[in-house]
């Protein structure tokens, strides 16, 4: 007779699994590119639909927006759904309106198909990690899983200026857009055959109400975090935080009284749940301004072009895919609170490097701390999404999977915004145009780097030169600073891994939340309700 413990050991994966996570890969490196990509068309569609600048930034940032908005109410709406169904649904409208992308003719178009492109991509990121879940029961494995997953993501990061240079290398600026359709494509034809089906039979109906106030709440913090960052503290921007606090006060309370809540806070009751995010989020603030920074330098101080500063960029990448999936092998040998803890204390020594950057000669230093930084970000970017997921019982994972991307979000767009505008004080402060420089390009530069450096090509060659050097100078200043902020950052949250964290094994969460029929039934067991599979 096998033991109790044997008989209620989680079923291992199969082939077909493994094969169902390789397609699930496909939408999650998609997504990453998609994210990056445009930054290097914008030049070329500049100059074919002749955008004015508001709409240029509207370009760049509808997409993002949307996506972020919208998290919450595909993760649930997935869940009540059906996870394959939403992800298929979700991937013929990214294909339809990637098309319809590429082929703008005008700038008001593009706005809005990329703002379409932002709500369809918004159905894949919950979908590919709640079915992950669902697939992988064993947390082994599952923690193997989301590393796969997380490695995709942060390699289609690094990858996105490289693929979208060689495609603007031979095609207009529309075929970078046209990345996704092979892509979405092949997963309508193959998610059908390996990926199971699974939706949450008792999650009811969704309250329109809460959609609109998610909505408004996770869009006004978004707008209003980047808009600090790119312009300083302006009426707009800080009225828009406000608002999407207090909206998201409203939100919050009329989910505690819904019998079936867009977001069940009951989730929050789970400490490794709470701590996960709360560490996700804190980090991501670090690497969000880091980043911001770390790729400013690289092209306007060293000067590469945005294809090759990202080719420099890709060791950073290869050591975050590393560790990321080294991270599930160490969390089975060691405390989880432990291996998160070392990894962002890795991740500290990292951003401590840049402090001592110099703009002459100090691209090995940076390129050496970006590694160790990334080599951080992968492996607590696979355990914290796999300790978001492995807490919630498998019919709660697309509203989990969905909350695992936004506190991303929110901590990459309050990094951006808060250490963008550390950078570019220390920028303003300690700029120090050279004597003779014009007035008008002083006044120019000492605005921001990338003023600086096109007030320079008005200038005679040595006048230029001299301002542009002052001005590389000041940037890696505000860099200095930045590495100062995010240190502290990262080993705040190395800090609540190893005190909220140390009693917990990666291998097999001590507590999950409480199943919609444990929530009915007084003394139910544990994991006695599951998401139904449904044969598709």
């Amino acid at each position: 007779m096998p033991s109790n413990d044997a008989a209620a050991a989680p079923a291992k994966a199969g082939a077909r699994q493994w094969a169902g996570l390789a397609v699930l890969a496909l939408p999650t490196l998609l997504i990453s590119l998609d994210q990056s990509v445009l930054f290097l068309a914008l030049p070329h569609l500049a100059e074919s639909l002749r955008p004015t600048g508001t709409q240029t930034l509207w370009i760049m940032d509808i997409y993002g927006f949307l996506i972020a908005g919208f998290l919450i109410t595909m993760g649930t709406l997935g869940d009540r759904i059906g996870r394959r169904k939403l992800l298929m649904i979700g991937a013929t409208a990214v294909g339809v309106t990637s098309v319809a992308a590429s082929y703008a003719t005008s700038a008001e178009a593009l706005i809005v198909t990329r703002a379409l492109l932002g709500v369809a991509a918004a159905t894949l990121m919950p979908s590919t990690l709640a079915l992950i879940s669902n697939m992988f029961p064993d947390p082994y494995q599952r923690g193997r899983a989301i590393a796969v997953w997380a490695s995709c993501f942060m390699g289609g990061t690094a990858l996105g200026p490289v693929v979208g240079g060689l495609f603007l290398e031979f095609f207009w600026w529309g075929s970078v857009f046209l990345l996704g359709v092979p892509v979405m494509a092949l997963l309508l034809i193959v998610a059908p055959l390996v990926l199971p089906e699974y939706r949450d039979p008792n999650a009811g109906r969704i309250d329109l109400f809460s959609v609109l106030l998610s909505l408004t709440s996770i869009l006004s913090l978004i707008y209003g975090l980047k808009e600090l960052a790119r312009n300083g503290f302006e009426t707009a921007p800080v009225v828009a935080v406000v608002v999407g606090i207090a909206v998201g006060a409203v939100f919050v309370n009329r989910q505690g009284k819904l019998e079936h809540p867009l977001l069940d806070l009951k989730l929050f009751r789970v400490g490794a749940f709470t701590a996960a995010l709360l560490i996700l989020t804190v980090s991501m603030l670090g690497t969000g301004g880091g980043y911001l920074f770390i790729t400013g330098f690289l092209q306007m101080v060293e000067g590469f072009s945005p294809m090759e500063a990202g080719l420099w960029m890709v060791p950073s990448a290869l050591a975050s895919i590393l560790a990321a999936q080294a991270a599930p092998i160490l969390a089975k040998r060691f405390q989880l609170g432990t291996v998160i803890g070392v990894s962002l204390l890795i991740g500290t020594t990292g951003y401590a490097m840049l402090v001592f950057v110099d703009p002459i000669g100090g691209l090995p230093l940076l390129l050496a701390g970006f590694v160790i930084i990334f080599v951080g970000v992968g492996t607590f970017g696979a355990l914290g999404t796999n300790m978001v997921v492995g807490s919630v019982p498998p019919e709660r994972g697309g509203s989990a999977a969905a909350l695992s991307s936004i506190s991303g979000d929110l901590g990459n767009a309050l990094g951006v915004a808060t250490l963008g505008s550390l950078g570019a004080a220390v920028y303003r402060d300690t700029l120090t145009p050279p004597a003779g420089t014009p007035a008008g390009a002083a006044e120019a530069a000492g605005t921001s780097m990338e003023n600086a450096v096109t007030a320079t090509r008005r200038l005679p060659a040595e006048a230029g030169d001299a301002l542009l050097t002052a001005a590389k100078a000041a940037y890696t200043n505000g860099l200095n600073a930045i590495g100062i902020a995010c240190a502290v950052i990262t080993a705040v949250s190395a800090a609540i891994s190893l005190t909220m964290l140390r009693d917990r094994r990666g291998a097999t969460p001590s507590g999950r939340a409480r199943s919609h029929q444990e929530d009915k039934q007084e003394g139910g067991t544990e994991g006695a309700a599951h998401s139904l599979p449904v044969r598709g």
